[in-house]
């Protein structure tokens, strides 16, 4: 239980930065989906739909390579590291640079002619987040997770600062005029042309702050180069690289072809842009999922590996996913059911595509799922079956976009998204039994995501949505469903004591 403990720990504190980062983060929604018309937030999840492809292509499976050859060769951690480090270094700076002098034309090919400078803004930011990524895995890895989530939250906080200065004061002071006295310094930084441009400018500078932040770890940095070395680790990252690129196809694909595949008036009294705004914007409140994912992640990589040698590593393995997946059947249930109270968090055009977040949160929470059951293969140093996994459910991925966009719109794609992130993990599964046995309990896992789902159903079906009583009976069903918990595993007892401090 102790490196369980470990574990939960360090996914405290990477949560808790995670949550109130997202969260920081989260403040811009409500503000976008205000201030921002559905078209112009389409361009917005449009660009970061992109982002996610390049992110995977610059640092091209180095991350968990570090880790694996960090526990391979325990003496010498530091080498590795300073290898991985500079290995996306110079071929970040490659990449950017074919990036930043072909900005117009990569424009022009993706239907933006004049907008040069999104694809040299992006150029830059692409290259700082491969260039720190080296660097936040090895704080990973030394388990300095404190230092790693007051960078990160640092970064967050200021990006907020930033789309807040530029995005609300800026206009509130030009909208005053000269009679403000903040009106001239105001003008010399503010143009009222341009409102998406200040949200990636944001994101530049505040990225490019993360080496103040982190300035004096990258200082104990050292270029070096060992061809010994860096080639298993660029054959063991090539099957993530592809896995990574799949995987952004699973994810992010309906967000790259939702305008293009979209039939003209789908949505009546919108456009393809428009609705493109609306599916990016509803996605945001599948957050709660992704927040969880993300923190279990950040913990559980460096957790996996360290525990390989561990003889009874395969029962903690079963018993992280055991956890994993009662409080991720928590979260789809807990918001799921908050949905008609959430959803106010966007602006009111924005709020037509609510009912497809039950679908996303579903299919974020699989992923999750997937991800735990991947450790197999990353043991056993058979990453390729990421690739074939990840690659199999890319191209279910394109053709049901293709076939269900037309047909059903963004609501086919969040299907889609649910199917291919449930075939994931279910092909993971398969291949492990062969592979590399884990006894997972598979009883537990139907027996919640079944009762989660009926109750979300059951939440929805009986008393109308949007009034008093609907929302009194979404949070009975909750607590329900949170007792049903506590009882399964035996914890309702346990709590009582505690909370009463005698037998019950």
């Amino acid at each position: 239980m102790g490196v369980l403990k470990k574990l939960a720990s360090d996914t405290a504190v990477y949560g808790v930065s995670s949550i109130v980062g997202r969260m920081l983060t989260y403040l811009l929604v409500p503000i976008y989906t205000r201030v921002l018309g559905q078209d112009q937030y389409g361009i917005v999840t449009e660009f970061y739909a992109y982002a996610a492809f390049f992110n995977v292509l610059y640092v091209y499976g180095m991350e968990t390579a570090f880790f694996r050859y960090s526990n391979i060769y325990k003496e010498q951690g530091k080498k590795v590291y300073q290898v991985a480090a500079t290995s996306v270094i110079a071929t970040s700076v490659l990449l950017s640079s074919l990036l930043y002098f072909n900005a117009e034309s990569i424009a022009c090919a993706i239907g933006y002619c004049s907008k040069g400078a999104f694809i040299e803004w992006f150029s830059i930011i692409f290259a700082i987040d491969a260039v720190l990524a080296i660097p936040f895995a090895r704080l990973r890895q030394l388990h300095k997770a404190k230092l790693f989530a007051t960078a990160k939250l640092s970064n967050i906080a200021l990006n907020l600062g930033l789309n807040l200065f530029f995005i609300k004061f800026c206009p509130m002071v030009w909208e005053v005029g000269t009679d403000h006295f903040l009106y001239s310094y105001v003008a010399k930084v503010y143009d009222p042309a341009w409102s998406i441009e200040y949200i990636f400018i944001s994101n530049l500078i505040a990225n490019a702050a993360l080496f103040l932040f982190l300035g004096k770890f990258l200082l104990q940095f050292r270029p070096q180069m060992d061809f010994k070395l860096l080639k298993p680790m660029l054959v063991y990252g090539f099957p993530i690289l592809i896995t990574g690129l799949a995987f952004a196809t699973n994810e992010m694909l309906s967000r790259v072809v939702l305008k293009y595949w979209l039939p003209d008036g789908f949505y009546p009294g919108m456009t393809k842009e428009e609705a493109l705004g609306v599916f990016g914007a509803v996605f945001k409140l599948s957050i709660f999922m992704n927040l969880a994912i993300q923190a279990f992640r950040y913990a559980a990589e460096p957790f996996f590996f360290q525990q390989a040698e561990n003889k009874n590593n395969k029962a903690l393995y079963a018993k992280v996913m055991h956890w994993y997946v009662i409080f991720g059947m928590l979260v789809c249930v807990g918001v799921a059911l908050n949905l008609d109270v959430i959803q106010y968090i966007l602006g009111k055009d924005f709020r037509v595509g609510v009912h497809v977040v039950p679908i996303l949160l579903f299919a974020n929470f699989f992923y999750g799922v997937y991800y735990n059951l991947s450790v197999w293969y990353k043991l056993s140093d058979k990453t390729y079956f990421g690739t074939i996994i990840t690659a199999v459910a890319a191209v279910v991925t394109i053709v049901l976009n293709y076939v269900l966009i037309p047909l059903y719109g963004y609501e086919g794609s969040s299907v889609v998204s649910l199917l291919s992130f449930g075939l994931m993990a279910f092909l993971s599964y398969v291949l492990s039994r062969k592979h590399y046995v884990i006894n997972y309990a598979l009883q537990p896992f139907f027996f919640y995501t079944i009762i989660a789902a009926l109750f979300i159903w059951i939440g929805f079906r009986f008393v109308p949505n949007g009034t008093p009583a609907g929302f009194v009976w979404h949070q009975i069903m909750l607590v329900a469903f949170v007792l049903l918990i506590l009882v399964k595993e035996k914890l309702l007892g346990v709590l009582l004591q505690k909370l009463f401090n005698k037998k019950p």
